[in-house]
């Protein structure tokens, strides 16, 4: 009995002292409720006489800040149509200068005013006739010479990444693919499209993409890309040359003709001194290369000294026997060895009448009968010459130290990094014609 009394006592004094707190912490969140520091009245009854005031204070204050806003942005639209003016003033000015001493190209003096179909075709021919493409130009030392990329439809062949990425890039970039296709096809259009010269001898046919077979471009950056661009024709030494300009617009055609090379002899000028062993496997490739496949080919041996010419001779009797081919001449010097004056006295020594397309070459290089072909392409007599890039291998026994038998020539010749290297610093190896290589010599 007495437990169940003080249990129900303990209850009301619990409940008594949860009211008690309750309102204790009532109290005192009134007591602390921060006070109102601001000019503005009261808010926190509503339908008061201060609640309207509030509210046609800010109003105001909103609208004067916007006022401010707009006043600002009005006031900066005028200095910067000022700038605009003055600016619009420098330029014309400027046009006009440029205009009166001759430096203007022929269009851009009407930037000014709407260009017409007209004006832009006008500005499009004077960007093409004073880009280096029917004409050459000055330059002021080696560093101002753009080069040219060469590129087929998986590759792009290029000189400004240097030796880090080599000259190949694979895959090419979205961008540069599309624009190089995007020649192709053009150029493929203007092939398959109405010849616009009737008497044009070239035979009709159809071109696709599988018979473009390499091209060149490069960008003058002020004039716009050239590209030059072969392509498969009717037999296996005859080609199709396009070359088009794209003037940071539509391309322009430039010409369209027909290249044969069945003609084209290219005499392979070697200067030598010793080395029987690599002008053995020399032969070996020339048999091959350019007897069997090529055909077009003449050998000019400089030999520098006596020492072992006979074996020189030698093989090259032995080559006439076994091939009946005859197109070799031996020179012999009597003095010490000099790339330069054998590369001189084997391209005098032609005495044919026909302007021969000469090859300076090494013995120890190893081509293909495509590289004979891009030699012709790329090479044009009072034009062109061309420099092709080699690839200079590592020595073999270094490579493969650990084979027992070293591999043979042909299973060496893989173009990878663990090889060698691109040599793009070196200008040794050139197809140009034997009259440029005697103009060169005379101005010089």
């Amino acid at each position: 009995m007495f437990r169940r009394w003080l249990l129900a006592l303990m209850a009301r004094i619990s409940l008594i002292t949860l009211g008690l707190c309750c309102f204790l912490l009532l109290c005192y969140l009134l007591a602390c409720k921060p006070s109102s520091h601001t000019k503005h009245p009261s808010l926190l009854w509503s339908g008061g006489a201060t609640s309207k005031e509030g509210y046609m204070a800010l109003l105001q204050e909103g609208e004067d800040s916007h006022r401010h806003y707009i006043s600002s942005l009005t006031k900066q639209i005028g200095e910067l149509k000022e700038a605009l003016e003055e600016r619009t003033q420098q330029l014309q000015e400027s046009l006009e200068k440029a205009k009166s001493k001759g430096i203007l190209p022929q269009g851009l003096e009407s930037l000014h005013k709407t260009p017409t179909k007209s004006d832009l075709k006008e500005f499009f021919r004077s960007q093409l006739n004073q880009a280096e493409v029917n004409s050459g130009l000055e330059l002021p030392n080696e560093y101002a010479l753009i080069p040219f990329d060469t590129f087929t439809l998986q590759t792009v062949y290029q000189l400004e990444t240097g030796l880090t990425k080599h000259p190949a890039e694979r895959p090419m970039r979205r961008d540069h693919r599309d624009e190089l296709i995007g020649t192709v096809e053009t150029a493929l259009h203007v092939l398959n499209g109405p010849q616009q010269q009737p008497d044009n001898p070239r035979r009709k046919r159809s071109y696709s993409p599988s018979d473009f077979i390499q091209g060149l471009t490069r960008t003058e950056r002020s004039r716009g890309t050239v590209y030059e661009l072969m392509f498969k024709d009717d037999g296996p030494q005859d080609f199709a040359q396009l070359v088009l300009f794209r003037p940071f617009g539509p391309l322009m055609k430039v010409k369209s003709d027909s290249v044969n090379t069945a003609s084209i002899i290219i005499n392979i000028i070697v200067p030598l001194s010793g080395r029987v062993y690599a002008f053995r496997q020399f032969v070996n490739n020339f048999r091959e290369v350019c007897i069997q496949q090529d055909g077009q080919v003449h050998l000019t041996v400089v030999y520098f000294g006596r020492d072992q010419i006979d074996q020189v001779k030698a093989v090259l009797d032995q080559t006439t026997r076994e091939t009946l081919f005859r197109g070799f001449t031996l020179i012999q010097m009597n003095e010490e060895f000099s790339r330069g004056r054998g590369l001189d006295v084997g391209a005098r020594a032609w005495r044919q009448r026909q302007n021969v397309l000469l090859f300076f070459c090494d013995v120890d290089i190893h081509f293909t009968a495509d590289f004979l072909t891009s030699c012709r392409l790329n090479a044009e007599a009072g034009k062109k010459v061309y420099y092709p890039v080699l690839f200079s291998q590592y020595n073999p026994s270094i490579i493969y130290s650990n084979h027992t038998l070293l591999p043979s020539i042909k299973q060496q010749l893989v173009i990878k990094k663990e090889n060698g290297f691109w040599r793009d610093f070196g200008f040794g190896m050139t197809c140009q014609y034997r009259s440029d290589f005697i103009n060169i010599g005379l101005k010089s």
